[in-house]
């Protein structure tokens, strides 16, 4: 989409101005929800904070399902590759490991950095990548924190970027979600990995599903479920981090927080171990499927 990916100086974007994301986001919220998802100041339908919708329906849940199943089962053996180092790696972790990473706050990130640790001791260029955007538009500003794998190509001289995001899921929770949205995210990747080009595809079909879900509630797509906003999640200017982000003010490592990263890790270790059983399962039905049909 012709956006910049490139690692950029931290001082060319955590510091421009004031801007503060989440008083960006808080902001379009209240008035978001003051004006039934109209906008602010009497703005015209077009300029309305939510996605408008087109009379002409959405997209059957069952053939978004269906794509999502499609996206989940067909990369290319070196992703497949490396999301199998990355589960097994995951499962590895102890809630001891995390002890020795200090970051500022719990959001995942102790499990970030020791993963990209541990993905860089098995041989992968991995690190953790902050990035930030300006609100503008319909877009509300924000920050997001991933990992990325480079892998180089010496065959075509090419490197390619993986994402991995360690809980994809949660970015796609919305509120009073119908049980066919529910079923679509529950099916998605526990853990991502893969080209941002694949994950545009998980993303327009994760907008398309909720704007079903709230079309059912008689509720608008608001601006942060929109395609852009997902998107600038992981297509944003970022900066690559081999070890915790240093955050003044905020003291050494607190073991409240700690906790919560504990949490974070148990509760995305057992989607793991459920995700990996139901594929297990499927794999059996089919190889029991093929025995049972005689040989043309």
């Amino acid at each position: 989409m012709g956006m910049d990916l490139r690692v950029v100086p931290a001082e060319e974007w955590w510091d421009r101005g004031s801007h503060d994301g989440e008083r960006d986001l808080g902001l379009m919220v209240t008035d978001f929800l003051e004006t039934g998802g109209g906008g602010s100041g009497g703005a015209a339908p077009g300029d309305s904070w939510c996605s408008s919708d087109s009379d002409s329906g959405f997209p059957d849940p069952s053939y978004l399902s269906d794509k999502i199943q499609f996206l989940k089962y067909s990369m290319p053996q070196h992703e497949t590759e490396v999301l199998s180092a990355v589960r097994s790696l995951m499962l590895t972790i102890k809630e001891k490991d995390l002890h020795s990473v200090k970051s500022g706050t719990c959001n995942v990130s102790c499990i970030r950095f020791y993963l990209a640790k541990l993905l860089r001791l098995s041989g992968y260029d991995a690190a953790v990548c902050s990035a930030r955007w300006q609100g503008g538009g319909k877009v509300p500003g924000g920050d997001n924190e991933y990992i990325d794998i480079i892998l180089s190509d010496t065959v075509v001289g090419q490197d390619d970027r993986l994402i991995v995001d360690i809980d994809f899921r949660s970015h796609f929770e919305i509120a009073r979600a119908v049980d066919s949205y529910q079923r679509i995210m529950e099916s998605l990747p526990v853990v991502y990995v893969g080209t941002v080009a694949r994950l545009n595809q998980f993303l327009q079909v994760m907008v398309d599903a909720a704007k079903f879900s709230l079309k059912q509630n008689s509720m608008p797509l608001p601006p942060w479920r929109s395609l852009n906003y997902l998107q600038s999640k992981w297509h944003s200017p970022h900066k690559r981090h081999l070890g915790p982000i240093s955050q003044e003010g905020l003291g050494m490592f607190s073991p409240g927080l700690h906790r919560q990263c504990a949490e974070n890790l148990k509760r995305l270790q057992f989607a793991l171990h459920a995700e990996q059983e139901a594929e297990r399962f499927m794999r059996r039905r089919v190889v029991l499927a093929a025995g049972s049909n005689p040989r043309e």
